[in-house]
């Protein structure tokens, strides 16, 4: 079966979604991130996986539930460690950031299916901004990604490349959106109502009427 990685920093006030700030707080911005998170590891638990590793920046608190391995990321650039954490694996790996708390164990399923990997080298899950919020690997190679551009309007675009030019038959996953900016949250939040997410955002949105 498969290993599903999830890359994320701890949501601490100045560190994490900071695009969000304005017009919100360095404290907002941060519950957001930390309902972000816990959207995202629940629907990992809920996946069919071998293993679930919470690649990690920073310390675990509160919000990390049982079922889930902590491994501290490693330094140097985004590519960087996005390899590294790859590298962690023996077998398949799927990965998948903290910015789309929309994520659903359906959204991931045809990649963790009993024959996701017939046939299919990598799974990419492409972000409506360019880059790419899912990326799956038959065999986890760091050197797919390091070199690769990141947070670029063309970092899809070249990760994919990358990985068809190394000869892989790809798949690919309905494309998300990342919840970078305020709109994005916006936008996120209505795509996935019942979520952790939805809910901080509507906390925050009724804070700021009053």
């Amino acid at each position: 079966m498969t290993t599903l990685l999830v890359l994320a920093k701890a949501p601490v006030a100045g560190r994490v979604k900071t695009r969000l700030t304005p017009p919100f707080r360095p404290e907002e911005a941060a519950l957001l991130a930390e309902a972000a998170l816990c959207d995202t590891l629940a629907a990992v638990l809920a996946a069919p996986v071998r293993r679930r590793l919470l690649v990690l920046d920073g310390v675990p608190g509160d919000w990390l539930p049982a079922g889930i391995e902590v491994i501290p990321q490693s330094g140097g650039g985004l590519d960087e460690r996005l390899a590294a954490a790859f590298g962690l694996c023996t077998g398949p790996a799927l990965l998948v950031g903290m910015d789309t708390p929309q994520l659903t164990p359906e959204l991931l399923a045809p990649a963790l299916a009993a024959d996701a990997w017939q046939g299919c080298d990598a799974w990419f899950g492409p972000a409506l901004d360019g880059g790419f919020w899912a990326l799956g690997l038959a065999v986890p190679d760091p050197a797919l990604l390091l070199g690769v551009p990141m947070s670029v309007p063309e970092t899809g675009a070249v990760q994919r490349a990358r990985l068809l030019d190394a000869g892989l038959a790809v798949r690919d996953l309905p494309p998300l959106r990342d919840v970078d900016t305020a709109r994005d949250a916006t936008l996120v939040a209505a795509e996935a109502p019942d979520s952790r997410f939805a809910a901080a955002l509507g906390r925050l949105a009724g804070a700021g009427a009053r």
